[in-house]
């Protein structure tokens, strides 16, 4: 259907709407507008919505008032849900009538169907309320924030700067209390769930394909013990179906999958030392594991209903590469469906006969075709990205290579290098190291690396060479290789790191006394404890962002991996950068903006005070009101143009 921008012209203005974001209804008889989008987080933002009836052509604003959040339809289309000034509202479009779910929602104290600022981050997710099957429920979070401690941050840019606060809990200090309710959309009644398990997280729900049960994923402190839970949703009952454990942590993903029989449902664990999909039926017992190996199942896609086939991509082929499979629900007959080695993503149609695939690697940019869910086989191309690979010819980049080496300490090491494209093996280079290093990231992968690739391009046609090794504790190659860093976060990484460039020094066309390295965020503490630890490897390090003790970052990433500062202060401080300034001789460049609301710009304060302490000289340059990806306007032009000038000066 086409749709004419003068149907999309709201009643009293003559300017049409800006479509920032769509989403059809079941029916795809409507379509939900986003526009005026405001970010507030790095994923969460408000905007206003409109609803454009495709059968009688008419544009209607959604609601009148603030402006709303996470507006979803309801399973039949008839209704939307929103959220707005931290309480739940449901509009019905029939009727037109609004009615509002919750009432106690306030700033910085109660959030109704949002998530507050750490589950967002750390749990990947903002929309905290869920539509039943059949659309007479809604499942929602409440966060009780009221203990929680305030963080504070100036903005500037008026006369008098401005303080924003919201509630952060850092590391070792008091969580949101989280409850999980359900709304009764005809009684218009909401229900607290009852849970007879203690938990401080619950990371996840997720409606079961009967619209009478609801599952929770519910955590621990440690995030080591994980509840999954079946909740009654006509009496708020609950029980656990099943219980894992973990001697270091478990990590949270999204795919669980409830088959269409409402009598199994398709779960990954980490359990075998690797991540494996596995059966269980609906009382919590494991059926059967349905992969198995060395090598980890990286994302399950789903199930085709009708033939019991399941699709997921893994690292089998290599850690580097990302591989589309099918196999049937018995795990016996496996099929590659991926026709090219690289990195490749699968979008399906819900009935799983075909899928769109989303190829690069390190070389090629990204290559979308439409294939055959059954043997994998390409249909058609539906976008090559001939323009780009005809622009990047002409400037005669050099290919992106990997390698891998063994340290000291038997640890074998996988890593990448850019050359320069006039590569002469008699001389001596200098070397741009890139790093991120922390737990499950993946930085050396065969994939396209976009504008990032294109700096480091541009480094090497400035004569260096450019390389990224991935330490230990980061993914693609199992949970020991993973969790080897737990309770001690920057040991193993840093000592990876400085082996890594003791590796690349011993090169014979490199100049092992002019080796730089330069991260971003965990990247930034990585290359601050490098070039304090590795004072005598490396000559110079950036750090954008990035943390400077764990004791100033939030609970849920940090004592994942580190416990308490209360259970485990020697694991905070012995790699906290700040607590080694005094071993700093090269030079270091500091970077932050004065806005991050990730990792607090008061990391760098601190920096700063210990390094003046300790008489060290470093250069720290400072975006005003820029958050953690330090972007807008020309913020991130002037930032690699000052990391390049920093680099051209110091190496």
């Amino acid at each position: 259907t086409l749709v004419k921008s003068i149907a999309l012209i709201p009643k009293d203005s003559i300017k049409n709407i800006s479509i920032n974001s769509y989403d059809f209804s079941s029916d795809e008889s409507k379509i939900l507008i986003a526009t005026d989008v405001e970010n507030i987080y790095r994923h969460s933002t408000r905007e206003t919505y409109y609803v454009y009836d495709l059968k009688t052509r008419k544009l209607q604003l959604l609601s009148q008032g603030a402006k709303q959040r996470y507006a979803t339809f309801s399973p039949k289309g008839n209704k939307v849900a929103f959220v707005r000034q931290n309480n739940i509202y449901v509009k019905d479009l029939v009727s037109g009538i609004e009615s509002q779910v919750t009432s106690d929602g306030v700033q910085n104290k109660i959030i109704n169907g949002a998530t507050d600022w750490v589950y967002e981050e750390e749990f990947s997710f903002d929309k905290a309320f869920f539509w039943s099957p059949e659309g007479d429920k809604i499942a929602y979070y409440k966060f009780d924030e009221s203990d929680v401690k305030e963080f504070s941050m100036a903005t500037y840019g008026t006369l008098y700067p401005v303080e924003y606060k919201f509630k952060y809990p850092k590391a070792g200090e008091k969580n949101a209390e989280v409850s999980i309710h359900i709304y009764d959309v005809n009684s218009q009644n909401s229900k607290k769930v009852n849970f007879e398990t203690e938990y401080e997280y619950v990371p996840r729900i997720q409606w079961t394909k009967n619209n009478n049960f609801l599952s929770a994923q519910l955590m621990n402190r440690h995030q080591n013990k994980l509840d999954f839970i079946l909740i009654n949703a006509t009496d708020y009952n609950s029980k656990i179906l099943f219980t894992e454990t973990s001697k270091t942590y478990i990590d949270i993903t999204d795919n669980l999958t409830f088959t269409g029989s409402e009598n199994h449902f398709l779960w990954t664990s980490e359990r075998s030392g690797y991540n494996h999909i596995y059966l269980y039926d609906i009382s919590g017992k494991v059926i059967r594991q349905i992969t198995s190996g060395n090598w980890e199942v990286d994302e399950f896609k789903g199930i085709n209903e009708k033939t019991g086939i399941l699709y997921y991509t893994s690292t089998e082929e290599s850690p580097l590469d990302r591989i589309l499979y099918s196999i049937d629900i018995e795990g016996k007959t496996k099929t590659k469906l991926s026709t090219r080695k690289g990195t490749n993503d699968a979008l399906f149609n819900k009935n799983f006969t075909y899928f769109i695939n989303y190829f690069s690697d390190a070389n090629t940019p990204k290559y979308i075709t439409l294939n055959d869910a059954t043997t994998g086989k390409e249909l058609r191309k539906i976008k090559g990205n001939e323009s780009l690979i005809d622009t990047l010819k002409q400037y005669n980049l050099p290919k992106k290579e990997f390698f891998n080496f063994t340290t000291s300490e038997n640890i074998t090491l996988n890593g990448w290098v850019i050359k320069p494209a006039n590569f002469d093996l008699k001389k001596k280079y200098p070397v741009f190291m890139y790093v991120y290093g922390g737990p499950g990231n993946q930085q050396v992968r065969n994939a396209w690396g976009g504008a990032n690739l294109m700096y480091y391009h541009y480094l090497a046609q400035q004569g260096y060479i450019v390389a990224c090794v991935d330490n230990r504790g980061t993914g693609g190659r199992g949970r020991d290789f993973k969790h080897v860093t737990y309770e001690q976060l920057g040991t193993f990484e840093t000592i990876d790191q400085i082996e890594a460039a003791k590796y690349l020094g011993k090169c014979s066309y490199v100049d092992k006394e002019r080796i730089a390295i330069q991260g971003w965020s965990y990247g930034g503490y990585m290359s601050s404890l490098c070039i304090t630890k590795g004072a005598d490897v490396f000559k110079a390090a950036i750090a954008v962002a990035p943390v400077s003790t764990w004791r100033y970052y939030d609970t849920i990433y940090t004592e994942r991996y580190m416990k308490t500062p209360q259970e485990n202060p020697t694991g905070y401080d012995e790699n906290s950068p700040i607590n080694h300034v005094d071993k700093l001789k090269g030079k270091y460049l500091l970077i932050h903006g004065t806005a991050d609301d990730n990792v607090h710009f008061q990391n760098s304060v601190e920096m700063v005070d210990a390094l003046i302490k300790a008489n060290k000289q470093f250069d720290f340059y400072v975006y005003p009101d820029k958050n953690h990806s330090i972007y807008g306007g020309n913020a991130r032009l002037h930032l690699f143009t000052k990391i390049t000038d920093f680099v051209k000066e110091n190496l």
